[in-house]
């Protein structure tokens, strides 16, 4: 499940931060971005990683899952330092490092144990939810840069949280029909697409870490304390104290990764990867290997902040002129 959310994040941000920026709560952007190949591979990760998540919240607290959802953070920047060449300072090397034990040590902490079913009054509280999440991101979508990152990010991370709760009993049913007839998964279904809608939007205005980050930060406290409170989750007797130190320790280091993101270099007037694999390439789109001209520069596209390793095709845009007015 780790891994699966790790690649799922990194490809989902990639395809994001290709696409027409969107400045409203336009539900038209899962649409767009299901256009692109990468970002289609990366909800197969996802629903990969969902899938290993809801057989974990049979019998695993939520404080154990939601923080190993977390660590998927962790898997990204590796794979951004390999694939994409990012550069991640030595603090964030140990902040990884952090991650990793307090993963562990939740681990040790946690007592396997069925799910309590939800009553009447929490499914009509995750209605409720959702509602709020919403007129929240209404709200959220205006905001840009860094600061709308991880705004939007933490709440995509409460309508996941929600999804979660929902899922734990939900994971307990005991027969198909009783699976596909529950109120419990039609509302994880709904907290999950609202959510993967708002993490689309984050990791549009900043760096896949601060969208993440910001999500699950958001994401696993809620849903652990609802768990502990409502939910029937346990810890071993006597590991209370390595329960809360484990989940402090990943949610500080999570958290803590944000301080190192680096906005992605992308502008509102760049050109949407869908509309490009949609049509046949221009004459002018062909790489070209003559001297550019005296008033043209290079251009490659550049995701969170770095070139991607790949030997991608320059193109040769017009200068901006301050003699012709444009």
């Amino acid at each position: 499940m780790i891994v699966a959310y790790g690649v799922a994040n990194l490809l989902q941000s990639i395809a994001a931060s290709r696409t027409t920026m969107h400045h409203t709560l336009d539900p038209g952007l899962l649409v767009r971005l299901l256009g692109h190949r990468i970002y289609l591979y990366g909800i197969g990760c996802q629903v990969l990683g969902f899938f290993l998540a809801l057989v974990a919240r049979r019998d695993l607290p939520l404080f154990l899952v939601q923080a190993s959802v977390a660590a998927g953070l962790g898997v990204t920047a590796v794979l951004g330092v390999v694939v994409l060449k990012w550069q991640l300072p030595k603090s964030e090397i140990l902040l990884l490092a952090a991650l990793v034990l307090g993963i562990g040590g939740l681990v040790m902490a946690a007592e396997p144990a069925p799910s309590r079913p939800l009553d009447l009054i929490g499914k009509i509280s995750l209605v409720l939810a959702l509602l709020i999440i919403a007129g929240l991101g209404f709200f959220a979508v205006r905001i840009k840069g860094a600061p709308g990152s991880v705004v939007l990010g933490a709440l995509s991370g409460l309508g996941f949280a929600c999804a979660a709760v929902a899922a734990r009993p939900l994971a307990s049913s005991h027969s198909i029909f009783e699976f596909v007839s529950s109120p419990l998964l039609y509302l994880v279904i709904a907290h999950s697409l609202s959510a993967q809608l708002l993490l689309g939007l984050a990791m549009q205005r900043g760096s896949t870490n601060a969208a993440v980050a910001a999500m699950d930060a958001a994401g696993a406290v809620p849903a652990a304390v609802v768990g502990l409170l409502l939910l029937g989750d346990r810890i071993r007797p006597g590991l209370t104290w390595l329960a809360a130190l484990g989940f402090l320790v990943t949610l500080g280091s999570v958290i803590a990764l944000t301080r190192y993101a680096e906005p992605q270099a992308r502008t509102d007037s760049a050109p949407d990867l869908a509309a490009e694999d949609a049509a046949p390439a221009a004459p002018s789109d062909v790489v070209s290997h003559r001297r550019p001209a005296a008033n043209t520069r290079p251009v490659r596209p550049v995701v969170n902040g770095h070139t991607p390793l790949m030997d991608l095709p320059t193109r040769e845009y017009p200068a901006l002129s301050e003699t012709s007015g444009r």
